[in-house]
Order: structure tokens, then C-alpha cells, then sequence
């Protein structure tokens, strides 16, 4: 796992795919493979992430925030406003109400199950979440772990499991690139569409 200004620059590269496509594009092949090494840029196809996205209809935000300049606020309420439902997980808020549900203490509370569970929290802390989402969902179909969030053996205890696992991304920014908000934007994708 990266620290201090290897993890920023991994948060800020990780933008370039999104912001600069031609760039990256041309001086890509023989930089990005550099960022491995710093543990940034897991590899996903756009297929497995849109499937994701497309197959989830109820996620649990493990370390949801109630301030709404937290990444962790922003990427729950846009999720909500998407459609999906949101299960907001957070000991410290645990009772109180956003985005119309109830502020859950721990994931075993939760019911029925959800699809996917997002990890907002450090990537030591990684390994107790899977555990509890595996025990407490059974039918459970994605752990996400947001921008920066990574756990190697976590990842393959679940994946041993039958969950498909995502590292180091961020769904909203994800769901924004795969269907076609940032192209809207300007921005280039990397997805070739004939809708704006």
C-alpha cells in the first residue's frame, strides 16, 4: 500500500485515464506499468465494472459520512441519487437518518442483504469488514474498496468465496466514465458511444 506522497500521486494518476485519455494514450505504456510497483492502477476490464454496476441494486457504505464534503458522503448521495439503494454503516452515526434510511452501527444489522458492499474506511481495517460482510450476506456479490483502499489476502479470502472484488476505484467516478456523464462533460472516456 502506498503512503503519504506515493498514495497521493497514485490518487492523482489515477485521474488521468479520465481527464487526459490521448496522453495517457501515448506516454501510458511505458509509464503506467510504474504505478503497479507503487501498488496503485488495479487493472479491471470496463466489461466486469460495468457488470458490476449494472447487476447492484443495494450496497451497504461501510464509513459513510454525515458531512457532505466528505468523499464518503458525495459518493453514497450520488449512488442514492442513481437509484441505487443505500445503506449507510457507520458506528459513530449509528441511529440517525441519511438519505432516508437508517444509520446502521456494523453490517450484521442490516436486512435484508445487500449486493455490494463499499469500503470507506483504511485498508488495515479491510480484512474485519470482509469477514463481516461474508458472515452476515451470504448472497453477497461485491466488495468495492474506494480510491487508495487495498487488502491483498482480504481480496483473495473473498474472491475464495465466489465475491467478485474491485480495489482502488471509486464507483461513482466509475458509473460517471461508463455511462456517459463525463463524456457529457467534455472529458474523454475512453469508451467510444454514439450518444453524448
Amino acid at each position: 500500500m502506498p503512503k503519504g506522497s506515493e498514495r497521493l500521486l497514485c490518487l492523482r494518476l489515477s485521474l488521468v485515464p479520465y481527464l487526459a485519455a490521448p496522453l495517457a494514450l501515448s506516454i501510458g505504456r511505458s509509464f503506467f506499468p510504474a504505478l503497479a510497483s507503487l501498488g496503485c492502477g488495479m487493472a479491471y476490464s470496463d466489461q466486469l465494472l460495468k457488470d458490476v454496476l449494472t447487476r447492484t441494486k443495494r450496497i451497504a457504505v461501510v464509513g459513510v459520512s454525515l458531512n457532505p464534503v466528505r468523499p464518503s458522503y458525495y459518493v453514497a448521495r450520488y449512488l442514492d441519487l442513481k437509484g441505487f439503494e443505500v445503506v449507510p454503516v457507520n458506528p459513530v452515526h449509528a441511529g440517525k437518518t441519511l438519505f432516508a434510511q437508517t444509520v446502521r452501527a456494523r453490517l450484521s444489522e442490516i436486512t435484508p442483504g445487500v449486493d455490494m458492499v463499499d469500503i470507506f474506511r483504511r485498508s488495515e481495517a479491510v480484512p474485519e469488514v470482509v469477514e463481516e460482510a461474508l458472515e452476515a450476506f451470504p448472497a453477497l456479490q461485491t466488495i468495492w474498496m474506494q480510491i487508495g483502499v487495498t487488502h491483498a489476502a482480504a481480496a483473495a479470502h473473498a474472491e475464495a468465496r465466489g465475491v467478485t472484488v474491485i480495489q482502488d476505484r471509486c464507483p461513482k467516478i466509475e458509473y460517471q466514465r461508463l455511462f456517459g456523464e463525463l463524456r457529457m462533460g467534455g472529458f474523454s472516456t475512453g469508451i467510444i458511444s454514439s450518444r453524448l
